[in-house]
């Protein structure tokens, strides 16, 4: 059943989120340099972990998670972003935020090339840094109540879910496609363990990044 997230129906930031529509804005930028670049110049700058592991293109984990394979692949990226950022950013502070999510993102990579060092197949996209933005928002506010769009065939619907249990299914969702993955030894397509790898760094690290220590959610109003 697809869901589209469309906000945090329980918190507004105290502060103007900056960071994080820098973020949008620096990726659609990308985007919008990728439709008139070559396939060539675009593969420069993605992560291709066999050559990582010859110690070749060691700035492609940074470069990489700001591009993006097509419209909705950004399109889906930047949404999950400017719903589930700006209140980790409020937690975190700017400059601290902006740190947690690039690293974040480089052990998306990380957890991506651990398990296949040997694949040609470049990789890129935020997914990974969004995905620790994710876990840092589950151990943060998991009782905030997200807004979301949700399809079943012909119906379209709104609902307000829980944080924890939105984050908590979408996490199972890909475990269980990287099994899948493992299961069939498919070298291709989505890369799930770079989506596990940084939603697990988020919720491992996200209280070492909160200035303010761990925030609860807001009573249901």
């Amino acid at each position: 059943m697809p869901i589209i997230p469309l906000r945090n129906a329980t918190r507004t930031p105290v502060r103007f989120p900056l960071v994080s529509v820098m973020l949008v804005a620096v990726n659609v930028l990308a985007f919008v340099w990728e439709i008139g670049s070559s396939d060539a110049a675009i593969l420069r700058l993605a992560v291709v972990p066999a050559d990582l592991m010859r110690g070749v293109g060691w700035l492609t984990p940074l470069t990489a998670m700001f591009l993006h394979a097509g419209f909705m692949h950004i399109i889906s990226n930047m949404l999950f972003l400017a719903v589930f950022a700006p209140a980790v950013e409020d937690a975190m502070g700017r400059g601290t935020f902006f740190t947690f999510y690039l690293l974040g993102g480089l052990a998306a990579t990380a957890a991506q090339v651990a398990v296949a060092p040997a694949s040609t197949v470049p990789q890129l996209g935020a997914s990974g840094a969004v995905a620790a933005v994710m876990g840092a928002f589950l151990v943060t506010f998991p009782r905030d109540r997200i807004k979301v769009l949700w399809f079943l065939g012909i119906i379209v619907d709104v609902a307000y879910v829980p944080a924890a249990v939105l984050v908590g299914v979408w996490l199972l969702t890909q475990l269980l496609n990287q099994t899948a993955t493992v299961v069939q030894a498919d070298s291709g397509g989505v890369a799930y363990m770079a989506h596990i790898g940084g939603a697990f760094f988020g919720i491992l690290t996200a209280r070492l990044f909160d200035r303010n220590g761990r925030r609860e959610a807001l009573p249901d109003q």
